[in-house]
């Protein structure tokens, strides 16, 4: 059986915006001002190799199939990104052009999620897809979330947890120093907030 996992860069203020650059965004490319080590590499790269599909929003999703393409025959990361089967979540993407795609209906998103999740085995991986992410968090769909944080305060841009209906609780379950970066990881919590509103005295 998968497990569902987001896996994130972002700030020290949780920023998770362009960090690549791609988006062509005031502060784009941040994550390159920081060296992340080879424990930073590897740690991505068995990420990589322990995924059984990508779950993908559609403008990640996009960004993505423009540039990984390009890159077959440069290693191990590129081929996998590849070859890895992608679901991506959409109401308006028709014809998927990017290898192994298909269309997953937001509608359908907890029934699909569940059923993936019995057909696979290794991780359903989410990266990037900010709305995906917050809306999988919300449905307490997520089995792991791993940040990998920069040592950077932007103080502005979009950030992962922005708009979340309700809180979320987490576990660590892991932290790591990676380069310049810090990798932490998360499972699933029992909710341990409570609003003031419902609270007994």
């Amino acid at each position: 059986m998968a497990r569902l996992v987001v896996s994130e860069f972002i700030t020290l203020d949780g920023v998770f915006e362009d960090p690549g650059g791609a988006e062509g965004t005031e502060f784009g490319g941040w994550a390159f001002r920081f060296e992340r080590g080879t424990e930073g590499d590897e740690f991505k790269l068995e990420e990589l190799r322990s995924t059984a599909a990508l779950l993908l929003g559609r403008v990640t999703y996009e960004e993505f199939a423009r540039a990984w393409p390009a890159m077959e025959g440069t290693g191990d990361f590129g081929e996998r990104m590849n070859s890895a089967p992608k679901y991506v979540v959409s109401s308006s993407l028709e014809s998927p052009q990017w290898q192994n795609s298909s269309v997953l209906d937001p509608g359908q998103l907890d029934g699909r999620v569940a059923q993936l999740k019995r057909e696979l085995a290794g991780d359903i991986l989410v990266a990037g897809s900010g709305q995906l992410a917050r809306t999988l968090i919300e449905r307490r769909l997520v089995d792991e979330l791993r940040l990998m944080v920069y040592p950077l305060a932007l103080g502005r841009g979009r950030r992962l947890f922005d708009g979340l209906a309700a809180p979320s609780a987490f576990a660590l379950t892991a932290s790591k120093a990676a380069g310049e970066t810090l990798i932490l990881s998360y499972g699933r919590s029992a909710e341990r907030y409570t609003p003031a509103a419902e609270r007994v005295a």
